[in-house]
């Protein structure tokens, strides 16, 4: 798994849990999913996030780092 897969992932986990508290514990739960939300979207203009180094430092490798599959033809 590739830091960015283990973001994506991340970030999904903390937003469905946080709609089900908001919905059944306390609507201020929905502050959470909203910092979620600000945390992706500053994520994706500045590509620095808080959580990419927590994953890198639990051994993900970043998407560049990952070798490529090759389609091989078998034919020839």
């Amino acid at each position: 798994m590739t830091v960015e897969r283990g973001l994506r992932l991340m970030a999904g986990t903390f937003v469905l849990i946080s709609l089900a508290l908001g919905y059944w514990v306390s609507p201020y739960w929905f502050l959470f999913t909203a910092f979620v939300g600000l945390n992706l979207f500053q994520s994706g203009l500045t590509n620095w996030c808080p959580a990419m180094m927590i994953l890198r430092k639990f051994g993900l490798k970043d998407a560049a780092c990952e070798p490529k599959q090759r389609a091989t033809s078998s034919g020839a």
